[in-house]
Formats: structure tokens, C-alpha cells, sequence
């Protein structure tokens, strides 16, 4: 269990990729799963790694063509969740 909790990790510090671009990328990939908790997460990950609320929502949006605007909308209403929260909006 230790070795999956830590895959995510050892994946980031392997790559060239830095840690705000991988959190977008992976707030990405939670909207497309449809997962409301991992937008939270990944979003809040995002802007604690210098992220912008602007980049956050545009990748999301960008999206719109490959999940639709039905998930992208629900998507950004999760992003703003937390933005809300943390009065970025």
C-alpha cells in the first residue's frame, strides 16, 4: 500500500514536468472521470503550487471539445467550490 501511496510521487519527481503543470494535468483528468472530489483536491493542489484561478478554469475549458460542455460546466462549478472558499472569485 505504501509503494501505491508514494507512485504518485516518485512519477512527478521523475519527469521534467513541474508541480503546478502536474496538478493541472491531473484537475484535467479528474474533470474527464468525473470525479468532484479529485477537482477539489487537484484544484487546491494547483494554487497551492503557484497556480492562477485563470489557468485553473482554462484547463478545464480546454476540455470542452473532448468531454462536452455538460462536464466541463459541471467540472468548473467544482473548480469554483474551492476558489470560493478560498475567495479567489
Amino acid at each position: 500500500m505504501k509503494a501505491v501511496e508514494n507512485l504518485g510521487k516518485e512519477a512527478k519527481a521523475a519527469g521534467p514536468l513541474n508541480k503546478k503543470i502536474a496538478h493541472l494535468i491531473q484537475l484535467a483528468a479528474a474533470a474527464t472521470a468525473r470525479s468532484e472530489g479529485s477537482v477539489h483536491s487537484h484544484a487546491r493542489r494547483a494554487l497551492a503550487a503557484g497556480a492562477k484561478p485563470e489557468e485553473i478554469r482554462h484547463a478545464v475549458i480546454l476540455l470542452t471539445s473532448t468531454i462536452g460542455f455538460p462536464n466541463v460546466s459541471a467540472a468548473l462549478s467544482w473548480v469554483d467550490d474551492v476558489l470560493e472558499q478560498k475567495r479567489l472569485v
